[in-house]
């Protein structure tokens, strides 16, 4: 019988390495302040027994936690698995890590305690977020349960969905009658209890991020894991230099190059630059003017990229008492969206540039 393979421990790995491993791996996601209460708790073991009083997490530097990363990451790396980091785009703009599959293969595909058809909802519910609810106009890239429930089921001819559920058992896509009503009739959809339960548990794992206003938008997490698909799937991914400067449905900050679902974008339509509200004011404190990098239309700070694309308009202002009365938060965020796509509401996104 072959000896059984254990991936190789890094040098000086110790038991305070493992135990850190352990603890990040239980939790999925965490903080450089979630990891100095973590890092002080372990090395106070040690601290004990030789008789010297605990850690105080307040003296776990930056550089401490980033060495038993960097050692996490090389002992997960046998094992294709990677830790990557990303900036929180709300509250104070924290840094979160988190473990991230390096590999993409039919069996990490099917690592999943969800079924076949919340995996097919998911997809049409990014489908939403990304390509429905985010158009030049309003760049939205949220849901709220209203138009989350609107996807329960899949469309009943054509696009996309077709070809996930193939994906999801098992067919080529080469498409024989047989197999496409096979593959149809294995995804009915889901109920709308079912999908309310399920982004609850989305919402659990930290995958979904819930507001205050209710809408769902993908974490920190969620966007560390998917940005390279995202940019895959939902952008046009032309060999044209002019592409580098068309609208696109998934867009970096100009600060800090990572994907911006939150934050504020030029008041010019037609420019592509954003920036985040954690990275803005590092960003225009080092330059003289501010105008966006790339057109040089004035930035008032006041066009946004996420919910408040639908929160800051005066219609949702207006609406939330009538709400109370039995109005449905969806549909009024459904009729702002389609006054601004038919140019029937006051326009105030067009600026002198």
């Amino acid at each position: 019988m072959e000896d059984q393979w254990y991936p190789p421990v890094p040098p000086g790995y110790s038991n305070a390495h493992r135990a850190f491993l352990q603890g990040f791996m239980a939790r999925g996601t965490m903080t450089f302040s979630e990891g100095q209460k973590m890092l002080a708790e372990i090395l106070s073991v040690d601290a004990l027994e030789d008789g010297r009083p605990p850690v105080d997490p307040r003296s776990v530097r930056l550089e401490d936690f980033q060495e038993y990363i960097r050692a996490a990451r090389e002992a997960i790396g046998p094992i294709d698995l990677e830790i990557r980091n990303i900036r929180q785009q709300t509250g104070r703009g924290e840094r979160i890590w988190a473990f991230i599959n390096a590999q993409s293969d039919p069996a990490t595909q099917m690592a999943t305690t969800h079924t076949p058809e919340e995996v097919a909802y998911i997809k049409r519910l990014l489908d939403a977020m990304f390509e429905e609810y985010n158009t030049p106009r309003m760049e939205v890239m949220a849901v709220d349960e209203g138009q989350a429930l609107k996807v329960s089921r899949p469309k009943r001819q054509g696009g996309r969905e077709s070809g996930i559920n193939g994906q999801l058992n098992g067919d080529d896509g080469g498409g024989g009658d047989g197999e496409e009503g096979a593959s149809k009739a294995v995804d009915r959809g889901l109920k709308h209890s079912e999908v309310l339960s399920l982004l609850s548990s989305l919402v659990a794992e930290g995958w979904l991020d819930k507001s205050r206003d209710g809408f769902y938008s993908l974490s920190a997490r969620s966007l560390m894991e998917l940005q390279p698909w995202l940019m895959l799937t939902y952008n046009d991914n032309g060999d044209d230099d002019d592409d580098a400067g068309r609208w696109q449905h998934i867009k970096v900050c100009e600060a800090c190059k990572e994907i911006v679902t939150y934050g504020q974008r030029c008041a010019n339509r037609d420019c592509i630059v954003r920036l985040h509200d954690v990275c803005e004011e590092a960003f225009w404190r080092t330059r003289r003017e501010r105008k966006c990098p790339k057109c040089k239309t004035a930035w008032d700070g006041k066009h946004y990229v996420g919910e408040r694309a639908v929160t800051s308009r005066s219609g949702f202002q207006n609406g939330r008492g009538r709400r109370s009365g039995g109005g449905r938060r969806s549909d009024l965020a459904d009729s702002i969206a389609a006054q601004e796509e038919a140019g029937n509401e006051e326009d105030d996104e067009d600026v002198e540039v």
